[in-house]
């Protein structure tokens, strides 16, 4: 049985010194909702580039992870909507970055995949469409399905409402969305939140995602929060 284990509360500028230029990262959020914004500014402000970000969307140009876009910090985005932000519009009709959009049901799919370890999945979604295209079709039962491999990061970025010191996690409304699944399939695993708790101050029912999975806490909006263990 894994020991559970004091974590680490970090600036958001130590934090990301974890993030390599060529690295994939996730970023939890939909929308203006769940997005680790105190996380995403520091990995603006540090420079890094040649990034492959996985999220739901990009934001908007000025917002969030879109500033990671418009700055040209990112490579690759796989994504499943990216309408609202216009320099990403613009840097894909240039060719100046690579896209990758999956079907929102299959996005999540893919990183739950990653996170747990599995080969991949079948779906009927996306069959006969321009999403199967370079994907391996299998048939089942008659009913044609592509083959979705699953999506890992080298860093995932979430947001979340508490922590307490083991990393458990809770979230506050649809602030929630895409970040317990990402919290899964990150090799590294850094939590912004607005509190940290003393430990037995959560309930363990309310638990969502277990601080197994989380390796260093990030406070919300305090930068320069001294590390510690």
């Amino acid at each position: 049985m894994a020991k559970c284990r004091i974590k680490p509360i970090l600036s958001a500028e130590e934090a990301v010194k974890n993030i390599n230029n060529g690295a994939t990262i996730m970023v939890g959020g939909f929308n203006y909702g769940g997005i680790p914004y105190s996380l995403v500014q520091a990995l603006v402000d540090s420079g890094v580039r040649n990034l492959t970000l996985i999220s739901n969307d990009t934001a908007y140009e000025d917002v969030g992870h879109g500033l990671l876009i418009k700055n040209g910090q990112v490579k690759k985005i796989i994504a499943s909507h990216i309408g609202l932000n216009k320099a990403t519009q613009r840097l894909y009709n240039d060719q100046k970055i690579e896209l990758e959009l999956v079907p929102q049901g299959t996005f999540v799919e893919r990183i739950r995949a990653g996170g747990f370890g599995l080969g991949g999945f079948l779906t009927p979604t996306g069959v006969g469409t321009e999403a199967q295209k370079g994907k391996q079709l299998l048939a089942v039962n008659g009913k044609e399905y592509i083959l979705e491999l699953p999506l890992t990061a080298d860093v995932a970025l979430i947001r979340a409402h508490k922590a307490d010191r083991y990393g458990n996690l809770i979230y506050f409304g649809t602030n929630r969305n895409f970040n317990p699944t990402m919290a899964t399939a990150g090799k590294l695993v850094i939590a912004e939140v607005d509190a940290v708790m003393e430990v037995g101050s959560i309930d363990p029912n309310d638990v969502v995602t277990p601080g197994i999975l989380i390796d260093y806490l990030v406070l919300k909006g305090d930068s320069y929060y001294a590390a510690r263990t």
